[in-house]
């Protein structure tokens, strides 16, 4: 119970693998493999199976996590075919019809001092929230980047994530992560998982390199979780009844020339019984179909992502499309710590890639391990249970997030939609929210902890975008002129900066253009 934890073991590459090997080798000095007694990471990937990406989305905190493990900014958009996410644009979730609102990766303008949804409600017919708010959603119609080529890596005029190609991106961090960090690669199958006296996982069989013993193993072997589920038989909860989406029709579609523009946010559009996400790289557009099998069928599904691909891109283009189709259950295991095994990425869980919530998955669940390592076994349960306590809280609340998107539609045009608002498909958490969101608008006390998945802005981008209504406050005195000043204020200034950005930013294709001929200045 006393021993050191000096050697941790990966079971797994693709995104998930590597980009957990390499937030922890960032974090601890890993010693070279010489008989020394000092800190190692192996990571032991299959050479038969080929990687799958967990999402071409990512969230901002990706910047500092890539900063953090040396990466640099330039190298990075060269080698992964990334382009610049701001946010999700979301069309026809309201009505079904040509309405749209956005989800900016930037705050509200003056959020940590004033609440200015409450005073935006007597103008909502004038102007959208995000855009009375935040500068960012003009950005995203104008197909701008958040940044100039002058600004340091890293560095943004509006918050920013990425979209990449997951397969690259994957392939860059175990070449960054094998290079520069000092972690041991091995290429070979898992053919047997080996118990301690203890019930530990003592060490792992594999076809080519013998057994691999381990203090902690990382099980990043994707939906069949071949630590945690197969060999500890720790269970999915299924999310099912919340979340109805569990199909996915994924196509890459090529531009119809290749100075056409790059969006700089996530396309979601509604659909009959789900959405297409549609996200813009350098070369291609990921475009895909998520949607519920219990709503529609296969043939149905490929007709509407068929018709999105011909609209928005070519007749061609979807006649020549090929698509890939996947299937996923909606939930998560009961735990995802047990005894030396942590279960990342799929293995931990799975639901659909609305808001992006599968790479920030890994970034925190990485950064936690690292950050707490345990000093030895003795107390390892101690941070396993933190660990678990975490991420349950986590997972609850991103899916009470998404759940929130359907709920509020208006659409009533199929049984999904329809069914998205029955009351027993609703949390009961979420449905508490909303009843007191009818009276009083989300924001910071709305949120239990410091690092929320999503802050309390976030429900207010899609409330608000969704057209949901607060009703004023009966008791609230309307002779507070200091708050409606400083609001007003807030909104002008919102609008001078939003001006301001339109005309000094450039395109998101001219930028990326610009990177991959000079790059960026370093930090």
């Amino acid at each position: 119970m006393n021993q050191t934890i000096q050697k941790i073991v990966i079971v797994g590459g693709g995104t998930a693998g590597w980009l957990s090997a390499g937030i922890i080798a960032a974090e601890h000095r890993i010693e070279p493999q010489n008989g020394s007694d000092g800190f190692q990471l192996i990571l032991v990937e299959s050479p038969d199976i080929p990687t799958i990406g967990v999402g071409e989305g990512t969230w901002p905190s990706m910047r500092s996590t890539l900063q953090k493990m040396g990466i640099s900014e330039t190298e990075f958009f060269r080698e992964c075919s990334a382009s610049f996410k701001q946010g999700t644009l979301f069309n026809g979730w309201r009505t079904g019809g040509n309405d749209s609102y956005s989800h900016p990766f930037t705050a509200p303008h003056g959020y940590t001092e004033v609440n200015l949804a409450p005073h935006w409600q007597s103008a909502r017919q004038q102007i959208d929230f995000a855009d009375a708010v935040s500068p960012q959603s003009v950005l995203f119609a104008n197909r701008q980047a958040p940044k100039q080529i002058s600004t340091p890596e890293y560095a943004f005029n509006v918050n920013y994530g990425y979209h990449l190609d997951a397969g690259k991106f994957a392939e860059l961090l175990r070449k960054h992560c094998v290079e520069k960090l000092g972690v041991t690669h091995i290429k070979a199958n898992v053919t047997a998982v080996n118990s301690a006296d203890n019930g530990d996982i003592a060490s792992i069989g594999t076809d080519s390199h013998g057994d691999i013993a381990g203090d902690l193993f990382i099980d990043c072997s994707g939906q069949k979780a071949m630590l945690l589920g197969d060999h500890f038989g720790v269970p999915v909860v299924s999310k099912n009844s919340v979340l109805f989406n569990n199909t996915a029709l994924a196509a890459q579609i090529s531009y119809s020339d290749s100075n056409d523009p790059i969006e700089s946010c996530t396309l979601s559009t509604a659909q009959s019984a789900g959405w297409i996400w549609d996200i813009g790289l350098p070369t291609r557009r990921g475009i895909g179909h998520v949607y519920s099998s219990d709503h529609n069928s296969e043939e149905h599904a490929s007709e509407e992502l068929l018709r999105y691909i011909a609209t928005t891109v070519s007749e061609q283009a979807a006649a020549s499309a090929s698509m890939r189709k996947v299937q996923f259950s909606p939930g998560h295991r009961a735990k995802f710590w047990h005894k030396n095994c942590v279960a990342i990425g799929m293995s931990a869980g799975f639901i659909e890639p609305l808001e992006a919530s599968a790479l920030v998955l890994v970034e925190l669940s990485a950064a936690m391990i690292a950050e707490q390592l345990p000093a030895n076994r003795g107390v390892m349960d101690l941070v396993a249970k933190r660990f678990n306590d975490k991420f349950l809280y986590r997972w609850e609340r991103i899916i009470e997030f998404l759940k929130l998107h359907y709920i509020l539609s208006q659409r009533t045009d199929s049984p999904y939609w329809r069914d998205n608002r029955e009351g027993s498909s609703i949390p009961d958490n979420l449905r508490d929210q909303i009843a007191l969101w009818q009276h009083q608008s989300p924001w910071h006390r709305d949120t239990n902890s410091a690092d929320e998945m999503f802050p309390s802005a976030s429900f207010q981008y899609i409330l608000y975008g969704m057209d949901f209504e607060t009703a004023p406050s009966a008791t609230r005195r309307s002779s507070d002129q200091a708050a409606l000043s400083r609001a007003k204020t807030l909104f002008q200034e919102n609008a001078n900066k939003r001006a301001q950005l339109q005309t000094s930013l450039p395109t998101n294709r001219d930028l990326i253009n610009k990177i991959h001929s000079f790059g960026f200045q370093k930090i």
